[in-house]
Formats: structure tokens, sequence, C-alpha cells
């Protein structure tokens, strides 16, 4: 069984066994039909993945691996808010009028501050870091923004990320508000786990863990099945992780760069509802 599939079936088991059935009517979140999505969840969760033993992907299904890896890029590498920028329609509920995600995700890290060094948006000031002072604690990117909340379509969720390097190998801690476990746990896990890689990658260092704290996670009302469902299915080893050896430079790398070999894992789940 892989790691990340040990993680999920355990913080599942968690939500469904621990955790507090929400029935308040005055939920924020709708079904596409307009009823309240309901929610099974915990407060609290937080789960290491050591990179440098095994690339956390989930084998009791399948994680869409290029959609997945751009929408990385979407934010990260060309902070982009336009939907039509994406190979995928995981952000067709959320666009405004003009096709955006108004003031949210790439558009805050692209925001720039002034430093010493000079003008940096919030991830080059990570890459300079990275080159320049590896040792440095201040190696963080926020996307909360109090006064541009109001301009995003959706508050971000997997909302900041704080670097750290210890003895030649990268960290990270992931901090995410809210997470529907179904649907985003492994996406964002892999996600951030291929960030990892890439900042790694560039800066000459190893990869190391990746700390993921959830602040409420969660499992909807209609997902109950399903995941029941996951949790019955046979699990296999993880898969390894090929990243292109001849690319380094963090704006050069494109989706077809990377691939999973021996990627053995589960049927894909056709239809999971979402709510908006």
């Amino acid at each position: 069984m892989a790691y990340a599939d040990e993680v999920f079936l355990n913080n599942c088991q968690l939500i469904m066994h621990a955790g507090y059935l929400e029935k308040d009517p005055n939920q924020r979140a709708r079904w596409p039909d307009g009823s309240v999505a309901y929610t099974q969840h915990y407060f609290g969760l937080t789960n290491r993945y050591d990179l440098e033993h095994e690339f956390p992907a989930l084998t009791l299904r399948p994680t869409p691996m290029k959609n997945c890896i751009d929408e990385l890029l979407w934010i990260w590498q060309k902070r982009s808010v336009s939907v039509a920028d994406l190979r995928s329609r995981i952000w067709d509920a959320w666009q405004d009028e003009s096709g955006t995600i108004g003031k949210a995700y790439g558009y805050q890290l692209a925001q720039t501050a002034s430093y010493p060094e000079g003008e940096f948006n919030q991830v080059d000031r990570i890459r300079y870091l990275l080159r320049h002072q590896p040792l440095s604690r201040r190696m963080v990117a926020t996307m909360y923004i109090p006064s541009d909340l109001h301009e995003m379509q959706l508050y971000p969720c997997a909302w900041s990320l704080t670097l750290q390097v210890t003895n030649g190998r990268l960290n990270a801690v992931l901090n995410q508000r809210s997470q529907d476990m179904l649907v985003a746990n492994n996406w964002n896990v892999f996600q951030y786990a291929i960030l990892l890689h890439l900042f790694a990658r560039e800066a000459d260092l190893e990869v190391g863990e990746l700390l993921h704290v959830i602040a409420d996670a969660h499992i909807y009302d209609r997902h109950f099945e399903l995941v029941e469902e996951l949790i019955s299915r046979p699990a296999y080893p993880a898969p390894m992780l090929w990243i292109n050896p001849d690319k380094k430079d963090f704006y050069d790398f494109c989706v077809d760069d990377f691939r999973l070999e021996d990627y053995r894992h589960g049927p894909a789940m056709k239809q999971i509802p979402v709510a908006i």
C-alpha cells in the first residue's frame, strides 16, 4: 500500500467515526441543484509525507496527473486567473463574467514587494532565497489577503506555503483552511509535492518532508457512499516520479515533463458531485 493511501484512509476513517455531522441549513456550500451540502468534518489534521522516500500518489483511484500539474503551473508558474488558460474545467463554476477567478491564487502570487535585493513577486522571492539564503526562515508565500477577499470568486483553500532547508533537504508546510477530502485531498498533496520537487531541483537541493495542515477536513453527505467504496478497495505500491532531467529552471517546466512510472491504481470514480 502506498503511504498516500494509508494517510487518506486514516483521515477518512477519523472524519467518519470521530468527526461531527454539521446539519445547520445555513452552511454556505450547496449542491448544483441548490440543496445544502452537509458535511461530516474534523478539525485539525496534520499529515507528513517524506518525499525522499516515496511520491504521494493515491493508488485507490488515479490522480489525473496532467490536469493536476496544469493547475499547479497555472497558479505558481503562470500566475494566471483566467479560466481559459486551464486545460480542465475545474474552475468553471467559480469564474466571473470576465472569465477569471478574481484576485485569487495566481493573482496574489504575482504581487510584488520591495526588498534590499530588489523587487520580487512571491514566487521569485522564494526562488531567490533558496539560491542565495537557503537557511532563511522567511520563505513564505501567502494567498489569503483580507483586503482582496471580496474580489475573489472563492477564498483560497490552500492558502500558504512555508519552506525550510535542513541538511540540504527542502521541506515545506502547506496550510489549508478547508478541504473536501474526496475531491481535493490527494490532488493538493500531489500538486505541492511536485512544487517542492521543482523548487528543490532549481536550488540543487534534495526533497524532504511535505507537512500538510488542514483546519477543516470534511466529507460531504453525497460522498459518504463513495468514500466507503474507496475504503473497501485494494491498494498498490507507490509509483516512481519521473521529471525531465534536462530541465532545471522553474519556468521551463510544462505538463509533459512529468510522469509516474509503475503506477498501478484502481478505477476512476466518474461524476463525483462537487459542492460549490
